[in-house]
């Protein structure tokens, strides 16, 4: 059937954000963690100051020192199988040292001519540059280039009196800067030599000798002209050179050749690599703060994650400046933190950020099959549960952090990314060999006890019970029962596309040897057979198969509400005195994935509100006073604020699959959890699986129009949340099988459906109820 090629309504605007979105922080900002960020995915910047300062903290996704704490082998010398009563955690002091960690590399200072006084700055997102507004109508502006590898600062009607390049380690306030922020120690404690401070014609640097013959270099070229002083920034590696290639040379000539480009011409191929990035998709919601929350956070997608950069570890490109290493040593943490962070680019469409952490986790193949023969004793590879950039185990809580059901969470992003671009080729050479790799080091761990059930040899529910012997709970825990069966099921779908029917029922054999989930005579979901969570907590371990899993759903039959409804009844009742802000976000995803806007919305709130920073990072501990947690801490990590991105896209569209497993069974599910207050709300080009892209409009508290433009071949299936309306449709050959309108689509192909209007508050409650 050929449908229509063109839109039969008007869609929503669709752009970068608006001016109203951008984060405006009034001086003094003398704390790097409420700073203005910048980035290009591989070079990060904070802009921040006071009175006359102007600073520019720099950072570099691939610093790090690698150096292992202790016996370099020691994972190989205790493996898995060491685990005993008398001995349980034979690796947990192996996090405690200064290395490996992530490196911070500086930052450059202006000191501005007496009297001038910095007021305000701003992160002007469409543009990605940030602006500090200066007494007597001057200005300074400060970009990542998109396009080079370089930072841009202008200072205009203010003289610049001096800079400097300050080294890593050096704080503006002293070491009490890191202070309860969960920091890895001070810098010096990584015992480098001095670095190497120069100056020479316009350009100041510094090198810095760090372990392993790896070294860096932070370089600036400055360019002054009267009150007009403009500065290129680079921080350049050994890793940079080529063989023989002075490393100072390199970092003076990136400076050199930024200073001698045409200013506007530089800007304008930043500008115009943001426009393609913004044009992606877009969002408008009718809360001013949980829109600024969905545009800052998608921000640092673009800024923080480029394919061909390293990806985001905990701080991403923003390591702290002050004095200190960064809170938990900006590492990989898989046992939500990676997860959560690239949890959100597939409905937003910024697919190029997410391959940077799937490349990532692929060039590591050799890395994590050998992490998986040597410490598992299995095939297949391993992931470790909290890793460097070179994919070696940090160690730590060892019932997390070596756990092998981690590995299963990552594997699910590949799944994701497969089933929202509907990519064949990635799906072949990339989706199912990982995800195939994990699943076959999970099954050979597997044991078959009495009753016929497959469990593992030892398990624990994160970061429950913390590091206590009482964390490693009785085989299956619900969390890694649930890991599994979303991993086996997922491979059993990959295997049935790609035509490997064998390898489709191996799969779902062991999906179904797996056993039902443990639950409470009330439908509660427990964390093991006979456990359940009696406190407040902050990792939502026990619920994954709600969300991002949809292993438990509302549309899963009876049963499934009855676990939904006495689980959520259950954390409610143990309140929010342990919770951190992922908590409040990702349980916001979960209520929008059970249809409670009104909760949804709330948790959302709740955490741009309480648990972000001045400048939007979230900060993990509540900075109301309000009494939202008794964690009131403030160590910056990103996961909180793509979780909550992901919730506001649950909140707008849906596409999971009630019988997870069984291809093409994905529904696509418009303005599916929206608070009653939402009469307005729109989104375009929001993607949903099988790789459609999906616009829509909601008017008056009802959805007045929406278009489908199809990614795949086949059946798509769009749930009747339409209040009794039925849909004026833009092609004939729409039919509704039960629940939802069907249509045979090809790739390309366009759908559009308008409403007639009817009274609002009567179409939402209708659709309510139907939930």
């Amino acid at each position: 059937m050929n449908l229509s090629q063109a839109s039969a309504g008007a869609a929503p605007e669709h752009g970068g954000p608006a001016a109203a979105d951008n984060m405006v922080i009034e001086a003094p900002v003398t704390s790097w963690d409420d700073a203005v960020p910048l980035g290009n995915g591989l070079l990060g910047g904070l802009f921040w100051g006071e009175a006359n300062t102007l600073r520019l903290s720099l950072d570099r996704g691939d610093l790090w020192d690698e150096r292992t704490h202790g016996d370099p082998d020691w994972w190989r010398k205790n493996p898995w199988s060491a685990i005993t009563e008398d001995n349980p955690d034979p690796w947990g002091g192996y996090y405690q040292g200064a290395t490996p960690t992530k490196l911070p590399s500086g930052r450059v200072e202006l000191t501005l001519a007496a009297g001038a006084t910095v007021e305000s700055f701003e992160l002007r997102l469409a543009e990605a540059e940030g602006v500090a507004t200066i007494s007597g109508g001057a200005s300074a502006r400060a970009f990542a280039s998109a396009t080079s590898p370089v930072l841009i600062m202008t200072v205009q009607g203010a003289a610049v009196e001096r800079v400097d390049l300050v080294p890593a380690g050096t704080a503006p306030g002293g070491d009490e800067q890191f202070a309860n922020t969960h920091s890895g120690g001070a810098v010096a404690a990584l015992g480098y030599p001095a670095p190497v401070r120069g100056a020479a014609e316009e350009f100041h640097w510094y090198i810095q000798e760090a372990a392993d013959g790896f070294s860096y270099c932070a370089c600036v070229g400055v360019e002054s002209s009267g009150t007009q002083t403009r500065l290129a920034v680079v921080v350049a590696t050994s890793g940079d050179c080529a063989p023989d290639q002075d490393l100072l040379a390199l970092a003076r000539e990136r400076c050199r050749e930024a200073l001698a480009a045409d200013p506007q011409e530089l800007e304008l191929a930043h500008r115009a690599w943001w426009r393609e990035f913004w044009a992606q998709s877009s969002v408008s919601l009718p809360s001013p703060l949980l829109q600024r929350n969905y545009q800052f956070t998608r921000y640092l997608y673009g800024a923080g994650s480029r394919k061909g950069a390293p990806p985001m570890p905990l701080q991403g490109v923003w390591t702290a400046d002050n004095g200190g290493l960064p809170p938990w040593k900006g590492d990989y943490h898989n046992d939500l933190n990676t997860q959560l962070t690239y949890g959100a680019y597939q409905q937003s469409g910024d697919f190029e950020s997410g391959e940077s952490y799937l490349d990532f986790l692929w060039q590591l193949v050799p890395e994590f099959s050998q992490f998986a023969r040597d410490f598992y004793g299995t095939g297949g590879l391993a992931s470790p549960g909290i890793m460097s950039l070179s994919g070696q185990p940090l160690g730590g809580w060892s019932q997390y952090s070596m756990s092998p059901t981690m590995s299963a969470w990552n594997a699910h992003l590949f799944y994701l990314h497969w089933r929202y671009t509907a990519d064949e080729t990635f799906l072949a050479e990339r989706a199912y060999p990982w995800a195939g790799g994990v699943g076959t080091c999970l099954a050979e761990l597997l044991t078959t006890t009495n009753d016929g059930v497959l469990v593992l040899p030892r398990s624990s529910s994160p970061e429950v019970f913390d590091n206590s012997g009482d964390a490693w709970l009785v085989p299956n825990s619900n969390y890694d029962l649930m890991c599994l069966k979303m991993l086996f099921h997922s491979l059993t779908e990959m295997a049935d596309a790609l035509g490997l029917s064998e390898e489709a029922a191996r799969w779902a054999g062991l999906a179904a040897k797996l056993g039902d989930y443990h639950t409470a005579p009330d439908g509660e979901l427990l964390l093991d057979a006979s456990t359940r969570l009696e406190e407040s907590h902050r990792h939502l371990s026990n619920l994954i198969g709600i969300h991002p899993f949809n292993l438990i759903s509302i549309e899963g039959g009876e049963e499934d509400r009855r676990r939904i409804k006495a689980s959520l009844e259950a954390w409610d009742e143990l309140g929010t005195d342990w919770w951190t802000g992922y908590s409040w976000s990702w349980m916001g995803c979960l209520r929008a994935r059970t249809g409670d806007g009104e909760t949804a919305a709330r948790h959302l709130e709740i955490f741009a509100r309480a648990f972000t920073s001045r400048n939007g990072f979230h900060i993990n501990g509540d900075q109301t006073g309000e009494g939202h947690s008794k964690f009131t801490y403030r160590p910056f990590t990103l996961e909180g604020n793509f979780s909550a991105m992901q919730g506001t896209h649950e909140m707008l569209l849906q596409s999971w699959s009630p019988t997870p497993g069984v291809s093409g069974t994905e529904v696509v599910r418009i303005f599916p959890a929206v608070p009653e207050s939402w009469d307005t709300a729109s989104f375009h080009d929001l993607r949903a699986e099988g790789g459609h892209r999906v616009s829509a409009r909601r008017e008056g508290g009802e959805t007045t129009w929406f278009e489908l433009v199809a990614g795949a071949t086949g059946p798509v299936s769009i749930r009747d949340n339409f209040s009794g309306r039925d849909p004026q449709w833009s092609v004939p050959g729409v039919v509704r099988d039960g629940a939802d309108f069907v249509l045979e689509v090809r790739r390309g192909d366009v759908l559009t459906a308008t409403f007639d209007r009817t009274s609002g508050q009567a179409a939402h409650k209708a659709a309510r109820e139907r939930l």
